[in-house]
């Protein structure tokens, strides 16, 4: 291929499937107890074990936009060598790290006339992301051109249905997302919230599920309302530290669709959700609401 599909680490997808579609996968950074790591997919610098386990014990973290540097240094490989570049970003309503990447471009785009830099808003991020990218690469891997490669994510990302629900209520609290008093008697009433993103990329509230079985029952409602050609299709079920539950709700959508595809969320996004997250991402009509 004349050039490479590239995405940040963000995006939560299974390290195996980057290496399949060959999408290259710039780190994010995240600082925990002091000291700063990056994630790479593989969890190479610590494992999600470790990570959760201090999550878990009251030590928090925090994450970091991509600076203008590291997009400049990690573009410039592959320019250097004659490549074009998509690249595949975490959502401009989520982080400043677009804006950041849409300067480094510019800059690049004049120093390297003769080079094509596409750079496309995720609009999601975690595993919607990773979807995303994961129906990217089976493009790229047909031989789609960059131009035709593009024009299918813009065309994609608006037919990728994302779905959430929280557990840590702590941690949306620390985010300013709830206030301490929604926290304590969500806690209490065992009350979960249900998020999806908007079409800027925006997380939102949608409602709210008391009890745990009406988890699983709220994310097969929305797959049999919004999927599209479910028997055919692949479904990423995504979890933060809940294995348990992430097999379970795997089990029950086994049945129908082609395909489930079990992803851990990393630190990027864990640092913010904390333990116990699920997640689904399937294609359909964009419907956020109960």
């Amino acid at each position: 291929m004349d050039y490479v599909l590239l995405t940040d680490s963000s995006c939560d997808l299974p390290d195996e499937l980057a290496k399949k579609y060959d999408i290259g996968v710039l780190p994010m950074e995240y600082e925990m107890d002091g000291k700063n790591y990056k994630y790479f997919l593989d969890a190479r610098e610590m494992s999600l074990e470790v990570f959760y386990s201090k999550l878990k014990s009251g030590i928090y973290a925090t994450t970091t936009q991509i600076n203008y540097d590291t997009y400049i240094k990690y573009f410039e490989e592959y320019l250097k060598q004659g490549k074009d570049i998509l690249y595949i970003c975490i959502s401009l309503g989520l982080s400043g790290s677009y804006n950041t990447c849409k300067i480094a471009v510019d800059e690049l785009k004049t120093k390297y006339p003769d080079r094509k830099i596409c750079l496309i808003d995720a609009c999601c991020d975690s595993a919607g992301q990773g979807y995303l990218v994961y129906k990217a690469g089976e493009k790229y891997k047909e031989g789609y051109t960059l131009e035709q490669l593009r024009d299918f994510v813009e065309r994609y990302k608006t037919r990728c249905c994302h779905w959430f629900v929280v557990e840590d209520l702590d941690h949306l609290k620390r985010g300013g997302r709830i206030s301490a008093i929604t926290a304590t008697f969500g806690k209490a009433l065992q009350i979960r919230p249900m998020l999806s993103v908007d079409s800027d990329g925006k997380l939102v509230t949608v409602g709210k599920i008391r009890g745990a079985n009406k988890v699983y029952e709220e994310f097969i409602k929305k797959l049999n309302r919004d999927g599209e050609d479910n028997k055919n299709q692949t479904v990423f079920i995504a979890h933060a530290d809940n294995k348990e539950g992430a097999q379970m709700l795997a089990e029950m959508v086994k049945p129908l669709v082609k395909e489930v595809v079990v992803c851990s969320i990393g630190p990027v996004i864990g640092a913010h959700v904390g333990c116990g997250m699920l997640a689904m991402l399937f294609t359909g009509k964009r419907n956020i609401t109960m």
